[in-house]
């Protein structure tokens, strides 16, 4: 019996603590702190020295509950990374996540060696522990709080955190082996063994993902088994990559990207129960950061640890970027938010843990700097990222609109969703403007009665609208039920500032605006460049890149464009516009 007690005693703190995490966030939103570094205090309140739940012979637990931690939230963030959005910025983001962790790991050691009294060697070690991106933060404030950043700057932090992980585990697992003296390390077969993680982990993550896709769109599963089957794949991707000595963090991150760019069933289910795993998974990565630490230990290091820290955020991480990023173009702001935003986090749970599973004699100095370095970097950089996003002018000024979307996947085919809206008092839609090209009307429920489209008329405030939009498309049409303000700013986001009419020659735009086009569109008109591109079938929505001014389609008359909105996009994107 207290066997069994003893079992229902783990269940409930389990279920405490779900529920401390989930006040946690609630706080964290009221008072603007960094959701992460709650957890991380409350791993610290439920430690060794705090209640006691966790002890130091742990460490196998908690490197095996990290890993699959780290799979799961890899995953989510290949799955929110869409092709058009990153195009350009894959190369920059690959040098940084390789040779930038190599510089930033170096100039590391170099305050390592001054400030803790670390052989080379065994400083470099530390270095490359604390040299990661993590890509738990990263993902996570990228998208809290309703922060949006310039697509170029967006695309090169999400795919360098997700990406940079492999190199770093790498360089971590050699200069274990090389101090603890368990394996050769010469440099030629140390370099092809990084050769063949790399590319181990590319191919598996490709031919994985596309195996997720080929599975969910093939087998007519029971409903809500698709975001587990997605799930469990990208888990045992991991494991398998892993298995042959490739990168598992490098596969699960590549695979997500696969599944995002494909046509595939149950996307939104995938997407929503994805949402809530990645969220517990980092919310147990920091709580076992949090759990493993000791704070009497933490103060004896603190001051030369905080110096680390400062090194690494105003010095070795700056250096890093400039160096990497100045060859691509980048902007003097762009490199100084990038730079800004190294911010450090769970992954030093596995990098300062594989040093004390393997017994080296410093190993709990590394792991007690790397959490300090953790906790000051989302205080310092965690805390101020938006404010950073505005003072280096990479923040775009677009508020989500306030709208209750209800998306749901149609049986039998790969190309539709049906998109479900309450029309806000005040939106556009009340206003007239109409649905984008391939959008159609499919129902509406007025006073608790279902009408179809003849039969409803005009849409009225309050009434539920059901439309059959393009797979993908539903964030486009949020600004048409917005309320408000809202409506208002959602609808500037979308179509820009300013509204030309359609027939305005691209010349005098090009003139007017400063903006650089080919001599060839010099004499045409908005409407005929997108006939030209859209084979005379533009639709509200289409977009095309006009130097560096986005040109949107607003409304059309008798299939041509009667109005553009003008948008900027301040960093020179190319985009094509794709429906």
């Amino acid at each position: 019996m207290e066997h069994l007690h003893a079992i229902d005693l783990r269940l409930l703190f389990g279920a405490l603590l779900i529920l401390a995490g989930i006040a946690s966030s609630l706080l964290a939103r009221r008072f603007g702190a960094p959701l992460l570094l709650v957890f991380l205090l409350l791993g610290l309140v439920l430690g060794r020295d705090g209640l006691g739940f966790m002890e130091s012979g742990d460490l196998r637990f908690t490197y095996l509950v990290g890993s699959l931690a780290l799979a799961v939230i890899l995953f989510d963030g290949g799955l929110r990374t869409r092709q058009q959005q990153v195009r350009g910025s894959v190369v920059p983001s690959i040098v940084l996540a390789s040779i930038g962790v190599v510089i930033t790991a170096g100039l590391t050691a170099t305050a390592a060696v001054h400030l803790l009294n670390l052989p080379w060697l065994e400083a470099t070690l530390l270095g490359v522990v604390v040299s990661s991106t993590d890509a738990a933060a990263v993902f996570f404030l990228l998208r809290a709080g309703g922060l949006h950043l310039e697509r170029r700057t967006n695309a090169t932090l999400e795919i360098e955190s997700g990406s940079n992980d492999p190199m770093a585990i790498f360089l971590t697992l050699a200069l274990t082996a090389w101090i603890a003296g368990s394996e050769t390390t010469e440099p030629w077969l140390l370099a092809l063994q990084l050769a063949w993680a790399v590319g181990a982990g590319l191919i598996a993550g490709y031919l994985g993902g596309r195996l997720m896709v080929w599975t969910l769109n093939t087998f007519d599963l029971p409903p809500g088994l698709h975001p587990w089957l997605a799930l469990a794949g990208a888990v045992a991707l991991f494991a398998i990559t892993n298995l042959v000595l490739g990168s598992g963090y490098l596969a699960v991150y590549l695979a997500g990207i696969v599944v995002a760019n494909r046509p595939m069933r149950a996307r939104n289910e995938v997407l929503a129960v994805q949402d809530a795993a990645t969220w517990f998974a980092q919310l147990v990565m920091f709580l076992l950061l949090g759990l493993l630490a000791a704070p009497e230990k933490l103060l004896d290091v603190l001051w030369p640890s905080l110096g680390v820290a400062a090194f690494l955020m105003f010095v070795a991480r700056p250096a890093a970027v400039f160096a990497c990023l100045s060859p691509f173009g980048y902007r003097r702001e762009e490199v100084a938010f990038i730079a800004w935003t190294g911010l450090r986090g769970a992954v030093g749970i596995f990098l300062a843990s594989i040093p004390l599973l393997a017994g080296l004699p410093n190993a709990t100095l590394y792991f007690n700097v790397a959490f300090v370095v953790v906790f000051a970097s989302l205080v310092v950089q965690g805390w101020s990222l938006r404010r950073a996003a505005y003072w280096f002018e990479v923040a775009v000024p677009r508020a989500d609109p306030n709208t209750r979307r209800i998306q749901l996947d149609l049986p039998g085919q790969l190309e539709y969703d049906m998109v479900g809206y309450r029309i806000a008092p005040g939106s556009a839609a009340l206003r007239g403007d109409a649905l984008p090209g391939r959008v159609r009307l499919a129902m509406v429920v007025r006073e608790g009665r279902v009408l179809l489209p003849d039969d409803a008329g005009a849409l009225q405030a309050n009434d539920y609208a059901y439309v059959l939009a393009p797979t993908g498309q539903a964030p486009r049409l949020d600004w048409l039920f917005a309320e408000g303000t809202d409506a208002r700013l959602a609808e500037q986001d979308l179509f820009g500032s300013f509204t030309l009419p359609g027939d305005v020659p691209l010349g005098e735009l090009a003139s007017f605006y400063g903006l650089q086009i080919p001599d060839r569109f010099a004499h045409a008109t908005a409407a005929q460049l997108f006939d030209e591109r859209f084979d005379e079938q533009p639709q509200i929505g289409d977009r095309l890149a006009l130097g560096k001014a986005v040109m949107v389609v607003r409304s059309l008359k008798d299939d041509r464009v009667a109005q553009v909105g003008l948008k900027f996009t301040g960093v020179g994107e190319r985009l094509i516009g794709g429906r």
